[in-house]
Parts: structure tokens; sequence; C-alpha cells
């Protein structure tokens, strides 16, 4: 088994950028991907982008309980 040496700073991958729904950044421990309840994944509402979701039609939010 390899060992990293801990004085080497270790590469953080950028964070994608999150919507005002997400509860968590995306791959987060204990999250996933849900259906936006705004524009009920549709990516649109009232004619715009759905601003809940970015126009993604998908949120990340919580799974399991805890």
């Amino acid at each position: 088994m390899a060992v990293t040496d801990p004085r080497k700073p270790v590469d953080v991958p950028a964070a994608s950028p999150r919507n005002p729904g997400d509860e968590a950044p995306a791959g987060s421990p204990g999250t996933g991907e849900n259906v936006c309840p705004v524009c009920r994944g549709t990516g649109s509402a009232q004619g715009k982008a759905c601003v809940n979701c970015g126009g993604t039609g998908k949120v990340i939010t919580g799974i399991g309980g805890a």
C-alpha cells in the first residue's frame, strides 16, 4: 500500500456550481439528484429557466435520514 506524503498539497477538484435549490454540492456523501420541486423537472417555470435548479430540472438533496 502506498503512503502519501502529508506535506504535499492534495489536489482538490473544483466545486461544481450550486443552484439555489441544492442542499449540498454534487457528489457530497449522503446526497443525490432529485426532481426540482419548483419546475417539476422541466427546467422552466413561467416561460423562463427555473431559478431554483438553474434550468436543469434537478436539485441535489439529502437522502436517507439521520
